[in-house]
């Protein structure tokens, strides 16, 4: 090839060194790539470690407690510096040998059931338990937020209440507004969640639940549905029912036991009082038995304003005609006639209910209840 010019050799070289610098960077790039890819498979064959805790030290030598349980004394590492016991250390599998310190910061198992927003249920938002709500404020809320006057009297407050009633009467809705009123961590937990399978499981949840409370205390430990825990203890029964046993054991034993509660506060709540076991509601326990009972005529008509007081509605309703066809219906009753009642309003396209929606939903509820009697009568007898 005959070339003509300088200019076509310059060129020439111009694109050769472009593509040697390309190469190059492409090279380069290639082999930080396998360096990667290397350091990545060497950190796969390196052994793993197993994570210990120190339970005594003996110069360079120190006695680990495996995850197992099992204990040995093995050799520290000269890297390894002020190791106290309780640390928790790495060490080789194959000979114990504590490699290095390793920094943990705690967490509990158990904080799935921490509501970190505060409930937004006031004493406002709940009618027709003003007698429930002013001992609850007194047993619950003036220890948490006045306690130097109970030191002053030399008296101690209750540790807990438990609030037992039918359905629906607004049990949850006082624990909810307690613990808005007092800025306190919210502890929820639903009694059955305690059971576990394995043995001693539970008893460890209830543990942590208890020094989780203390350490975020003031705190509000809310235990739904407390018959699934603490029913009635028998003599004789399954291994199911004997590792709830040991649960329930447990939880009394945090309630009172050599631990000071301090700013901790348990509420308890359940539909069946009656099959309760005698040692959770003795005196020192939950102290206090608060019993919400189906509103009266006068907490129908303060329930259903709360339940109406954003609804859009029609004049010239007769509201006393209303209250009368709700008595002995609880809370929750009436909230569902409200909701009902919006519902019989849109199918019609309208906005505002009329009298005779609360009315169709008050005979659809009641409607509803006689059919589940019915079925729980021929299902029985």
């Amino acid at each position: 090839m005959k070339v003509n010019s300088k200019e076509e050799i310059s060129n020439i070289m111009f694109t050769y060194s472009s593509n040697i610098s390309e190469l190059e960077e492409e090279n380069s790039l290639l082999r930080e790539t396998v360096n990667q890819l290397k350091n990545e498979l060497d950190r796969f064959r390196t052994p793993p470690l197993m994570l210990c805790e120190i339970k005594d030290i003996k110069g360079r030598n120190a006695i680990i407690r495996l995850p197992n349980g099992n204990q040995f004394f093995v050799c520290i590492s000269e890297i390894c510096q002020k190791l106290t016991p309780g640390d928790s250390v790495l060490v080789d599998q194959k000979n114990l040998n504590i490699i290095r310190r390793f920094s943990t910061t705690r967490s509990f198992n158990v904080e799935r059931f921490v509501i970190l927003e505060k409930p937004i249920v006031s004493f406002k938002d709940i009618g027709g338990l003003d007698e429930q709500i002013e001992e609850i404020k007194e047993v619950v809320e003036l220890p948490l937020k006045n306690p130097q006057l109970f030191v002053e009297v030399g008296i101690h407050p209750p540790k807990g209440i438990l609030l037992h009633g039918p359905p629906g009467t607004g049990k949850t809705l006082l624990a909810k507004a307690v613990a808005n009123s007092t800025d306190s961590t919210f502890i929820e937990i639903v009694a059955s969640e305690l059971v576990q399978k394995f043995i001693g499981e539970g008893a460890k949840l209830v543990k942590e639940i208890f020094e989780l409370a203390r350490e975020k205390a003031p705190s509000i430990v809310f235990i739904d549905e407390l018959d699934a825990l603490a029913s009635r203890r028998i003599e004789v029964g399954t291994s199911g029912e004997r590792e709830v046993q040991r649960t329930f054991m447990q939880l009394l034993a945090e309630i009172d036991g050599f631990k000071h509660l301090g700013n901790v506060k348990i509420i308890g709540c359940t539909n069946r009082k009656d099959i309760l076991d005698p040692a959770v509601i003795r005196p020192g326990r939950l102290d206090r038995l608060i019993h919400v009972p189906l509103p009266n005529k006068e907490g129908v008509v303060e329930i259903f304003k709360i339940h109406t007081k954003n609804m859009t509605l029609e004049e010239g309703i007769d509201f006393d005609n209303i209250h009368k066809q709700m008595i002995e219906f609880s809370g929750a009753d009436i909230k569902a006639v409200c909701t009902e009642a919006g519902y019989f309003a849109i199918r019609e396209n309208r906005i505002k209910i009329k009298e005779s929606d609360f009315i169709n939903s008050i005979k659809k509820l009641k409607k509803e209840e006689e059919l589940e009697s019915q079925e729980f009568i021929n299902m029985f007898g």
